[in-house]
């Protein structure tokens, strides 16, 4: 099929930065999102042009670095899935694709569709961990572990730090990811010891890296794509509560 693709460039951090359409032909439907990038990057070098700067890791929906804004949606048409995983079977031929970077304050644009996510990993240093000595692998029934609670926690603790949350909120929130953080670890015993300081220095690191407040619309649900729930930021907020 054949598409127009209009694609964010910026050179830095400091370039203004603007929209540049490309044509491509012959795309597969079978390819994914990064792989017609990919085929548009080959096309580039062969012209002699600057190829188009995005990110990618594991290309198996586990990393989160892949995230793009597809269309005025993080990831793109598909629920519950990461950039990577976007098959170019969601769109038409002769279809028309506006892809851009994240959109935050917290998430600066380093080059084209690349942005530097390191904010997250500073939310993680501030308390997305436990402080303790693992030692040998203790025996699994030693700590008794309500299911319903083991099950939550999973559930919390398989978000990829993506930041499509970031992109889908108006406010451009963090909540969402730092709320998966905090629930991993409330619903869990191992977690308990740390909880007031945890929750309390995660929200403060928030705040000071730039992202807004909840906007409450859900949009982050939404578009998480390992789709995260709500409830844990009602979580969170119980959490915080409790901490003062």
């Amino acid at each position: 099929m054949n598409i127009t693709l209009k694609i964010w460039r910026q050179k830095n951090k400091d370039d203004k930065g603007k929209f540049v359409t490309f044509k491509l032909d012959d795309v597969s439907k079978e390819m994914t999102f990064l792989e017609m990038l990919d085929y548009l990057n080959e096309k580039l070098v062969h012209e002699g042009e600057d190829v188009i700067a995005f990110d990618s890791d594991c290309r198996e929906g586990i990393c989160g670095s892949c995230g793009l804004y597809i269309n005025g949606r993080p990831n793109g048409p598909q629920k519950g899935v990461t950039t990577c995983q976007l098959s170019m079977s969601a769109f038409k031929n002769n279809d028309t694709i506006t892809v851009e970077p994240w959109r935050s304050k917290a998430f600066p644009v380093i080059k084209d569709l690349v942005v530097d996510r390191t904010p997250f990993d500073h939310l993680i240093e501030a308390g997305g961990y436990i402080s303790v000595n693992t030692g040998a692998a203790p025996e699994a029934n030693s700590i008794p572990i309500k299911k319903h609670n083991a099950e939550r926690a999973f559930e919390a603790g398989i978000c990829i730090g993506c930041g499509s949350c970031v992109a889908a909120c108006k406010n451009a929130s963090a909540m969402l990811f730092v709320s998966a953080k905090v629930s991993q670890l409330a619903l869990l015993p191992h977690g308990k010891v740390e909880a007031k300081e945890r929750v309390r220095n995660l929200v403060e690191k928030m705040d000071e890296l730039g992202f807004g407040n909840c906007s409450n619309t859900g949009a982050c649900e939404a578009e998480c794509p390992k789709e995260i729930k709500l409830v844990n930021i009602a979580r969170l907020n119980r959490e915080f509560h409790k901490a003062y």
